[in-house]
């Protein structure tokens, strides 16, 4: 039996032991994370969610029980016991006391153990890992302490300070909510001074160093959690007496003389801070230059000369040019060309003008530029109307525009309508710009260049593109002609009588238009520049921390940097400069504006503005002289000829200037009076009394002698104009190759011309330069109405050429003889020999009556010899050339004997007209050849030889 019971006990305990190994299957769970909060000086921690571990293999005892809670990782002075073993319940606390100061967080492990098998615990099981993060609340145990126990700054009497100095205070507790300092406060009661919660302390009111020299105040601080400081700050404030920082040693008015190139403006200039240390320094200087000119000193040329000048294409069409005889329709304008000749129109809402058909340029392609300069103020109100520069519109009938440019609130507006045979889709119409220049009463450069369908606005050089462009049909083809208008647009049509509309107010000048070709950004920029600006000397002296910015205009720069001795030697080289040879006189106001920084402060001191002035001093006025020959004589074959008479050969333009200053008397020049050169803008030939006559003269300049020149010309019947700012002596070279041509001058005496030239679009203008042109018409057959019958010549004789009288002439007119008085004295000498010649020649044919009358009889039927009457008919036109007969030949011999004794007896006239003749013979050939077919024209002369 006893045996028995053992085994039975020995089966029950392995029975026993594989049950529980089947029970305790399951691990404990716990959650994966768990976040605490602990205060400090504090053991318990609060867990979310709380710590609790659970088994499955619950309810079996052991098996299904919770006994311990395990943290691995870092020390953590931290434990976790459990609560209640079958729930699983358990804590988490402190080993030690927990200072917020020393660690703020606390990061580790957690793990849960079951109880295992019974009795001894064997084969427990674990749970996963949980990551456990705790907080350590911060307790407001500390006070707000200062960093410095005392403070102390210098103020200065008079102002007013953002900031006189800053105290800080600090905690030392660990969150932010005790460890921050939210407030300061001054104990110290009834004190000029207050303090933010930063710790600035300002003044209240302004400090007299008179009333009281020092301020002493207490400064206490509160944490968050409005715990003070356990002891306050001192702070001591000096009063100093007032300094008046500001710009010194600079004088209030700057004399510019012109042409001396670059002028400092302020040499001395320099700071005064009163002490004050500063961290930056921005100073801008300032050149207002509105009230000349259009903006600033520009040239002043005529549109023409200037887009020449810049480099721009031809073509471009004046619409607004210098009334005259030609260009009538700005007659009727108001013009302001008081300022340097700078032609200015001013419109007030109620003018406008038609330019002429003919001006108009036709067809303006898919590019072309239109350019103006405009003055335009502000809008005058949500109802205003349209204000328009420049408008194409229907002439009659209808009201439709074509292409314009208006102005309508501040807004700058570019209508474009295509014809219908160019495109035939909705296409852009109106391009809209808003900009501030359109009304802010200041004369700005406008430029449109079309590129269909781009438009591109210039302002001042500056591409603006078009904000709003709003698309329209084309304009369907017809017969009506357009209209081209200035400051208003032509309503033609649909009203009962044409009139002007959408009048513009404001001012303009050099409104051009270009067909065909848009303009380049650099003729863009060269034709709005400034002559005048502000200038720095020797930027290489400038300091390596010294940064400066000009305008596009140089009218301001801005200097800055943070060293103020730096900053006091850059403003001494600024300068002014004006590259206007002759510039517009008068004032230019300078203004400086300084703004400064302290250290840890956005500003400290105040610096006042200066203001001062460049007198830019009148210019020498130059007077310009056109000199050369005054008087010109010529046969009439050489204005016959091809190439005309060339006119001004030997004429020449000076310049000169009256110099007060003693260095001036060079010399070769007067006391005082010096030549200078400048360039020319445009010069006339006109011509004096009738207009030229196209059907017979002409006045022209080969294009020849304005190539390598910037030079132009036009013609008409009053003259020629050449133009383009070029160099005196281009000019000169220009007009001398100016011809003179008229190829019927049978008529013609004498042809006058006038010569004037200009500097700066007529602000300066030379002298008028005369010259009479004399025509000579050979063998005298145009003064035979005029004088006796006994002045004509024979035709055996030696014919005393015009181009003696030319000769003469000049010779007289160089030695101050009168040349009318000249050619008198000529023509009696040339009438005593005729007289002499002829009576010979009558005493030598009264001895050969009966054998001269018949060989009279078989010589020329045009030759009669009547013994009754002794009547010659003879030719004196008669080429001398022709074949004489046998009793002409004993004639001719005798008279050539008779001719010489008298050559013998005034042989000094005689010598004088073989010498001019000879040097001008290639005219004689000229005027005989003339002779002879004008004479054969008129017939024969009768001479009577009846002596009285």
């Amino acid at each position: 039996m006893l045996k028995i019971s053992v085994v039975l006990i020995l089966v029950a305990l392995g029975r026993c032991r594989v049950l529980a190994g089947k029970v305790n299957k399951h691990k404990p769970w716990i959650e994966t994370s768990y976040h605490g909060v602990i205060a400090e000086n504090s053991d318990t921690v609060l867990l979310d969610p709380p710590l609790v571990a659970l088994d499955k293999d619950a309810p079996v005892p052991f098996a299904g029980e919770i006994c311990a809670f395990k943290i691995h990782g870092q020390e953590a002075p931290f434990e976790a016991v459990v609560l209640n073993r079958t729930s699983g319940e358990g804590v988490l606390r402190a080993k030690s006391p927990i200072d917020c100061e020393m660690q703020k967080e606390y990061t580790f492990v957690i793990q849960a153990y079951d109880c295992g098998a019974p009795p001894s615990g064997a084969d427990w099981k674990k749970s996963h890992k949980a990551v456990v993060h705790i907080q350590v609340d911060d307790v407001n145990e500390f006070a707000p302490a200062f960093r410095e126990p005392a403070y102390h700054a210098t103020v200065t009497e008079g102002r007013i300070y953002d900031s006189i100095l800053q105290v800080e205070a600090w905690d030392q507790d660990c969150s932010p909510q005790y460890s921050q300092i939210c407030n300061y406060d001054i104990i110290t009661p009834d004190t000029p001074f207050a303090i933010d919660r930063n710790g600035n302390i300002r003044n209240t009111e302004r400090l007299s160093f008179d009333k009281q020299q020092r301020y002493k105040i207490l400064v206490t601080a509160f944490d968050c959690g409005q715990k003070r400081a356990t002891e306050s700050a001192v702070v001591r404030i000096d009063v100093k007496p007032v300094c008046k920082p500001g710009w010194e040693g600079w004088n209030k008015r700057v004399d510019y003389e012109p042409g001396t190139g670059s002028k400092q403006l302020f040499p001395k200039m320099h700071l005064e801070t009163c002490d004050s240390p500063l961290s930056a320094v921005r100073a801008t200087v300032e050149l207002q230059t509105s009230h000349i000119g259009k903006g600033c000193d520009r040239e002043t040329y005529s549109e023409k000369s200037l887009q020449k000048l810049c480099g721009a294409e031809s073509g471009s069409t004046d619409l607004l040019p210098a009334p005259s005889a030609s260009t009538n329709w700005t007659a009727s304008l108001v013009t302001d060309s008081g300022r340097d000749s700078d032609l200015i129109f001013r419109f007030d809402g109620r003018q406008a003008a038609n330019v002429p058909d003919w001006v108009v340029p036709q067809n303006l392609t898919d590019q072309f530029t239109i350019a103006t300069w405009m003055k335009h103020g502000p809008s005058l109100g949500p109802r205003a109307e349209k204000e328009t520069l420049l408008c194409n519109s229907d002439k009659t009938e209808m009201n439709r525009h074509h292409y314009s440019l208006y102005v309508h609130h501040c807004r700058l507006v570019f209508l474009l309508r295509r014809d219908f045979t160019q495109v035939d889709t909705f296409r852009p119409a109106e391009f809209h710009w808003r900009l501030e220049q359109i009304c802010d009463q200041e004369w700005h450069y406008y430029v449109i260049n079309v590129e269909f369908p781009l438009v591109t606005l210039y302002v001042d050089g500056v591409t603006y593109e078009p904000y709003l462009v709003t698309d329209d049909w084309p304009i369907h083809p017809s017969k009506i002609d357009v209209q081209l208008t200035v400051g208003a647009c032509w309503q033609g049509g649909e009203v009962t009588t044409p009139r002007f509309t959408q009048y513009f107010r404001g001012s303009l000048s050099g409104l051009t238009i270009r067909p065909g070709k848009i303009e380049t950004q650099k003729v863009i920029s060269c034709l709005q520049a400034c002559k005048e600006g502000l200038d720095i000397n020797s930027l290489e002296s400038l300091g390596r921390g010294i940064k400066f910015h000009f305008n596009p205009a140089q009218s301001i720069l801005v200097m800055e940097g943070d060293d103020l001795d730096s900053i006091n030697v850059a403003l001494t080289k600024v300068s002014y400069i004006n590259s206007r040879q002759f510039p517009t006189p008068g004032i230019r106001r300078l203004r400086i504006s300084t703004s400064v920084q302290c250290f840890g402060e956005d500003t400290c001191i105040s610096i006042p503005d200066i203001e001062a002035v460049v007198m830019v001093l009148p210019p020498s006025e130059p007077r310009i002289t056109i000199a050369g020959a005054e008087r010109l004589t010529q046969p009439a074959a050489d204005l016959r000829s091809p190439a005309g008479l060339a006119l001004f050969q030997d004429l020449r333009i000076i310049s000169t200037v009256t110099k007060s200053d003693a260095a001036a008397h060079s010399p070769g020049h007067r006391p005082g009076v010096m030549e200078i050169l400048h360039n020319l803008d445009y010069c006339d030939v006109l011509v004096i009394g009738e207009e030229l006559d196209p059907e017979r003269e002409s006045l022209y300049v080969p294009r020849t002698a304005l190539l390598g020149k910037h030079l132009d010309a036009t013609n008409s019947t009053s003259g020629i104009s050449i133009y383009g700012v070029d160099s005196m002596s281009h000019y000169e070279q220009a007009i001398r190759q100016v011809r003179y041509r008229n190829w019927r001058p049978a008529s013609l005496q004498e042809r006058k011309f006038c010569v004037t030239c200009s500097e700066l679009n007529g602000r300066y203008t030379s002298n008028e330069f005369n010259l009479e042109v004399s025509v000579l018409h050979s063998s005298g057959v145009s003064h035979m109405e005029h004088v006796n019958h006994m002045a004509v010549q024979s035709q055996y004789m030696r014919a005393v050429h015009h181009p003696v009288v030319v000769h003469s002439l000049n010779s007289v007119h160089s030695s101050g003889t009168p040349p009318v008085a000249t050619v008198v004295i000529v023509m009696c000498i040339a009438a005593l020999v005729v007289i002499v010649v002829l009576g010979i020649y009558r005493i030598h044919t009264a001895h050969q009556d009966s054998s001269k009358s018949e060989e009279a009889d078989g010589k020329d039927a045009d030759v009669d010899w009547d013994e009754s009457a002794v009547t010659i008919t003879v030719n004196p036109m008669e080429n001398i050339k022709e074949s004489p007969t046998a009793g002409e030949e004993a004639a001719e011999e005798e008279e050539e004997e008779e001719e010489e004794e008298e050559d013998e007896e005034d042989d000094g006239l005689e010598d004088d007209i073989t010498s001019m003749e000879s040097e001008d013979s290639d005219d004689e050939d000229v005027g005989a050849r003339r002779g002879t077919r004008e004479g054969k024209s008129k017939g024969r002369l009768e001479w009577d030889t009846t002596l009285p």
